[in-house]
């Protein structure tokens, strides 16, 4: 895979600044039952990198002395940590919104059948990637036959109450097939909630509209394909000021497997550490009172990819 740090890290993308953090998200590690295109973590099934019981019960530790709100789960396919169900347990116990980045098709990997029904039991909220309703697209992107296990995995969560009670969230997420922005996130949405009710009778929350990043597997082809510096001056071209003010990093913290910390998932990938006099921050100096509100956020020309067009975030369309 060729790294795509070197052409990313010399930027003039604006300075900005941390707000207070209500979200921590934690990449409980990089391996995954699948092998997306556009992964910009790069992950895979034969990924080994996994966050260990120790690191997680640190997070948990920590979120006692942070105004966290909401903990957010992502890999990887998170659901793979063994780790993982204690930790829904516990933050839920805490009072946290909790979310899932499922990729759908990991509900029916061995020692999963479960899955779904524990989600639902926590309330935790799902956030689903379905790149397309289209088969042929879903499985371009993400290999073949996942399409076919997404729509199994969305009407056996339907079946649980996700999309259509009140406590149960289910929300889409969408990356563009290719080197472009994503489409307008409502006009889309429209489209999904149609095609996937009218086609298999599937209902679901939000769909989040997400651009798709150069770093790691996405960027790679991109630089293969001889198409990177024409994805960068379209990321550039595309850049709204107003969408500096809504970007995820203000208010969200990036945490590594092993329990460093990062402003975002994306500088987390290109090994663009959160530090403090040159030492690279973990999630422990946190517990010992470490601030890091009004903090400067480590930028590089990936960051344009947040703000270009309606703007991208772990939530969807900014603007």
């Amino acid at each position: 895979m060729l790294d795509t740090r070197s052409q990313l890290v010399a930027s003039d993308f604006p300075s900005i600044y941390r707000d207070s953090i209500s979200t921590l998200q934690v990449n409980l590690g990089y391996k995954c039952n699948q092998s997306c295109v556009h992964c910009h973590v790069g992950a895979s099934p034969f990924r080994t990198e996994v966050m260990t019981e120790s690191t997680a019960k640190e997070v948990l530790d920590t979120i006692d002395v942070l105004p966290i709100t909401t903990l957010d789960l992502t890999g990887g396919a998170p659901e793979l940590n063994p780790n993982f169900r204690s930790l829904v347990e516990e933050a839920r116990r805490k009072g946290l919104r909790v979310i899932d980045r499922c990729n759908l098709s990991i509900l029916f990997e061995p020692n999963q059948e479960t899955l779904g029904a524990f989600l639902a039991s926590e309330g935790v909220v799902i956030v689903a990637s379905l790149p397309c309703y289209l088969e042929e697209n879903v499985d371009q992107q993400r290999g073949k036959g996942v399409h076919s296990l997404s729509i199994r995995a969305l009407r056996l969560l339907n079946d649980l109450g996700y999309g259509s009670s009140t406590h149960l969230e289910l929300d889409l997420v969408f990356n563009p097939l290719g080197a472009v922005l994503p489409p307008p996130q409502e006009e889309l949405e429209r489209d999904y909630k149609r095609e996937l009710k009218s086609r298999y009778g599937i209902v679901f929350n939000k769909l989040y509209t997400l651009t798709n990043m150069p770093i790691n597997r996405f960027g790679s082809t991109l630089l293969s394909h001889g198409k990177f510096d024409d994805y960068i001056s379209l990321l550039k071209s595309s850049y709204r000021k107003e969408n500096l003010c809504a970007v995820m990093c203000r208010n969200t913290l990036s945490v590594d497997w092993r329990g460093y910390l990062y402003d975002c998932d994306f500088n987390q990938m290109l090994r663009m550490g959160a530090k403090s006099n040159g030492s690279h921050l973990h999630i422990r100096d946190l517990r010992d009172g470490f601030q890091l509100t009004k903090s400067r956020i480590s930028t590089a020309d990936h960051c344009y990819g947040c703000t270009a067009g309606q703007g991208s975030s772990c939530e969807g369309a900014l603007s």
